[in-house]
């Protein structure tokens, strides 16, 4: 990457940490709302609900509803739209207003991150573009895993809405910064709304999205029943699941940004199957290593939190191979993050239903290592699929 096209994608990814910041923050926020606002914890958590249906069901359909000649546009007004959403959210003098703009800035952030890696990818070289997309996605790590504790300090000093005009000034930043420096990008193939929509019977296209949805189900899921593992007596009975958290999300981090390499130099699918077969082994060995030592159990859940932050690199790198040349590569990568969210919920969902059957909680972590395993398995198709894959791709470029 050149020296303007470099800036380019650090700005994007500046625009993803505040991002990630604002995915996780309001979950920390809760109880001061609660308090501000005089409603139930309950229904101030239906924030976050808000937030995430919107960036998972809202994003896909306002990507493919933007212009193939209007991408940089399109990108520069979805985090427009992140920043007004969020500055809007800290001057809301009710509930119900508050919840209507956590709403518009999940759409916004789910445009915003679907346009900007597609965005990320355009001004690189073929030869760097996964290293691109792994500045993209270690930016939302670090905004998750340094961004969120930062601005809950704000919040315990100056009130919960200084920590989302923190989001708002970061959007804000790197909103300028876009607007000087980012190059015109490519014009996308043009195609109509219901051109679009084939991509679901995409079959290299499904199994990429399906694979990112079991691996949510098994890394997200087993994410939210991390406490009850490793406070029960018998695998550490831990005080403070904290230190934990910081370990998954510093492996978060630094998947993130190494994985890029990786991908640039190796097949991505061979990546995607490698990273599936360790997010796997990890979660089968959490349980062990827990009950032996707290910790021991730092190391697989490192290497947990990395390659799950890791595999969407390669995955979305696969995505804009697949489907750049028919002009919907934001759409693919909009979906990809929809399979993410969508994860998340069934894993948690069925999470919960495992402990109401009062199965042994070693059986948590057991059951997400399967479904990671599932995923490995069914990421064979796609290492089947390459010879053709890449015939296609070669017939394409000589038309």
């Amino acid at each position: 990457m050149n020296t303007p096209n470099q800036s380019s994608v650090y700005l994007i990814a500046l625009g993803a940490f505040a991002l990630g910041m604002a995915s996780y923050v309001t979950a920390g926020l809760i109880p001061m709302i609660e308090a501000s606002f005089a409603v139930s914890v309950s229904m101030a958590a239906q924030l976050v609900t808000a937030f995430t249906l919107a960036y998972g069901l809202g994003s896909p359909i306002f990507v493919a509803l933007t212009p193939a000649h209007r991408q940089r546009a399109g990108l520069l007004l979805s985090l427009g739209l992140f920043v007004i959403a969020n500055a809007a959210s800290a001057l809301a003098e009710s509930f119900t207003v508050l919840m209507i703009w956590r709403a518009i800035a999940g759409v916004g952030a789910g445009v915003y991150l679907a346009m900007g890696i597609g965005a990320s990818a355009a001004v690189s070289t073929p030869e760097h573009r996964g290293k691109a997309i792994a500045i993209i996605m270690g930016g939302m790590a670090s905004g998750v895993v340094l961004g969120v504790p930062l601005s809950l300090l704000f919040a315990e000093q100056m009130g919960w809405q200084s920590a989302l005009w923190l989001v708002a000034l970061l959007g804000l930043i790197a909103f300028v910064g876009l607007l000087l420096k980012l190059p015109a990008l490519p014009v996308a193939t043009a195609s109509s709304l219901r051109q679009k929509l084939t991509i679901l019977s995409d079959g290299h296209v499904l199994v990429i999205l399906t694979v990112s949805l079991l691996a949510a189900i098994a890394s997200l899921g087993m994410y939210t029943f991390i406490a009850p593992l490793l406070t029960d007596p018998a695998y550490g009975a831990v005080r403070s699941v904290t230190p934990y958290l910081w370990v998954w999300g510093i492996g978060g981090v630094l998947g993130s940004f190494l994985v890029g390499p990786l991908v640039d130099r190796l097949k991505g699918p061979n990546v995607t199957f490698a990273i599936m077969l360790i997010l796997a082994a990890s979660l089968f060995v959490l349980p062990v290593s827990a009950a032996l030592s707290t910790w021991l159990v730092m190391l697989p859940i490192v290497l947990w939190g990395a390659v799950g932050w890791a595999l969407q690199v390669p995955q979305n790198n696969e995505l804009i191979r697949a489907r750049q040349a028919k002009g919907d590569g934001n759409l693919a990568i909009a979906l990809n993050e929809s399979a993410l969210y969508l994860g998340s919920a069934i894993g948690a969902a069925a999470g919960g239903f495992v402990l109401l059957l009062q199965l042994p909680v070693w059986s948590l972590a057991a059951c997400a290592g399967g479904v990671a395993a599932l995923g490995a398995l069914l990421q064979i198709v796609n290492l089947r699929r390459q010879p053709t894959l890449v015939a296609e791709t070669q017939a394409g470029s000589c038309n």
